[in-house]
């Protein structure tokens, strides 16, 4: 059976992007900033299949949210920047695909 390189990327648990939502903010708007996250992320998938969440995991205080894709979490990180200000921060690996952002109010 051949897969397609997202379903790869998720069976081995290996993100080409991690999202951080972290702060007060966050523990008081779980919710509604984790429905922006699902929403462009489905906005991203219509338009390149292989773009996918792979997993969200959330604490008290934190939202982490793992995708396929390196252009997911930079368009995920700028819509929370446009929509709820904060920081943002995006670290692109030198030596392999791979994106980190980080968004903190």
């Amino acid at each position: 059976m051949v897969l397609c390189p997202a379903c790869q990327r998720i069976r081995d648990k290996l993100p080409a992007g991690v999202v951080t939502l972290e702060g007060l903010f966050v523990a008081a708007h779980r919710t509604e900033l984790v429905q922006l996250v699902r929403n462009v992320a489905e906005r991203e998938r219509e338009e390149h299949p292989l773009n996918r969440i792979m997993q969200i995991d959330e604490s008290a205080d934190r939202v982490q949210v793992s995708t396929t894709d390196i252009h997911s979490p930079q368009r995920i990180g700028e819509a929370l920047k446009r929509a709820y200000d904060g920081e943002l921060k995006l670290q692109y690996a030198e030596d392999e695909y791979m994106v980190r952002v980080h968004w903190r109010r």
